[in-house]
């Protein structure tokens, strides 16, 4: 099923609903993401990212937001731990013949690394439009880089020719249940740093699903009254018309301003996850981005990628909109790796996005005589 992201307009901050079959007492293969989560191997090349207060937004908000710092990774995204809990598993014929991923750029990174940790091969397909600063990335941590398309789903077609070509094992993004519980393993340490405190919310940014699949596998199974909330741009929101049509669907176009999580269609198994489990959507726009991105840098200093801001502005709206006070959240801050040039964007939007100036376009006719 085709779409346009522009079919599904809402207001900023408002949930979009999920559009639910008949549930079960528990989601399928709920308890064996939970176990695989609590036995991840991710720790080998990922750090546990610190849960930090966000004291500014909190008093700007009137809530009490915390954020969990997946940019603060070795490469400075939370894929590295999907990619690796998935290769950490291969047979050692597998990892001799070496692997292939397609990828927006932060998980090309991943699958380096965790490629050098492992001692194998690896090429990383990108599009021609993924920032230097990530395939540079990858190709210094000693994957050969394929730069092929101009989209998430061109540059996967050819590494999925190129895996049956070469032998190669392909490492998806998010569409595998090794790498949903990978990235889950980010649930498990915010609940565990937390203390069981009281928690409203935790703000996940949605590209292909995994992380939010991840998370949500495992915090609704063990404090299922934490609602686990969407972000995704108004112009990137595959998962948002998948959960409203009840079934996976695919955009016409995709907006790629925020390139880390600009795909067409979501996974199959991260959709099941996500329409058992997640509480809802919030779409923001790029402005708003932007303005998380401002916020972070006047928070701590450190300068977010679009998509890892996307929870930040997520989490800013829906307190807004719902006039929350005194609650509890916590938004993935999910990478950082975006280009030094693409700054004055940002500040420029940013700006637009405080209202404090405008950006203006004007064209002119000119007459022939």
């Amino acid at each position: 099923m085709r779409v346009a992201p522009e079919s599904l307009r809402c207001v900023s901050g408002s949930l979009v609903a999920v559009t639910r079959k008949r549930r079960v007492a528990a989601s399928h293969g709920a308890l064996d993401y939970l176990t695989s989560v609590l036995s991840s191997k991710v720790y080998d090349v990922a750090i546990e990212s610190p849960l930090q207060h966000a004291v500014k937004l909190s008093e700007r908000l009137g809530v009490d937001l915390w954020m969990k710092r997946e940019d603060l990774q070795p490469v400075f995204s939370f894929k590295l731990r999907g990619a690796y809990n998935m290769m950490a598993k291969l047979s050692g014929e597998q990892l001799e013949s070496g692997v292939i991923c397609s990828s927006a750029g932060n998980h090309a990174q991943g699958v380096a690394l965790s490629a050098k940790r492992l001692g194998c091969d690896a090429v990383v397909v990108m599009p021609v439009t993924t920032p230097e600063i990530k395939w540079r990335s990858a190709e210094r941590l000693g994957a050969t880089v394929v730069l092929e398309g101009d989209s998430y789903e061109e540059a996967q077609s050819y590494a999925k020719l190129r895996c049956v070509q070469e032998g190669r094992t392909f490492v998806p993004p998010f569409d595998h249940p090794d790498v949903i519980a990978g990235q889950g393993t980010i649930g498990m340490e915010i609940v565990r740093q937390l203390k069981g405190r009281p928690l409203h919310a935790v703000f996940v940014p949605v590209g292909g699903g995994g992380l939010i699949a991840g998370i949500a596998a495992y915090v609704k199974r063990v404090r299922p009254e934490v609602k686990i909330i969407g972000v995704e741009p108004s112009d990137a929101n595959a998962m948002a018309l998948s959960l409203c049509h009840g079934q996976r669907v695919m955009l016409e176009h995709v907006g790629g301003f925020a390139d880390g999580v600009a795909v067409k269609a979501v996974g199959e198994e991260t959709f099941r996850l996500c329409r058992d489990h997640l509480d809802g959507i919030v779409l923001v726009g790029r402005d708003a981005i932007c303005v998380s991105i401002k916020d972070m840098f006047e928070e701590k200093r450190s300068i977010l990628e679009p998509a890892g801001a996307l929870a930040l502005a997520g989490a800013g709206a829906y307190c807004k909109y719902y006039g929350l006070r005194g609650e509890t959240v916590v938004a993935i801050t999910s990478g950082a790796n975006m280009n030094f040039d693409q700054l004055r964007l940002v500040t420029e939007l940013a700006n637009a996005g405080h209202k404090r100036e405008s950006v203006l376009a004007a064209t002119s006719a000119k007459r022939a005589f």
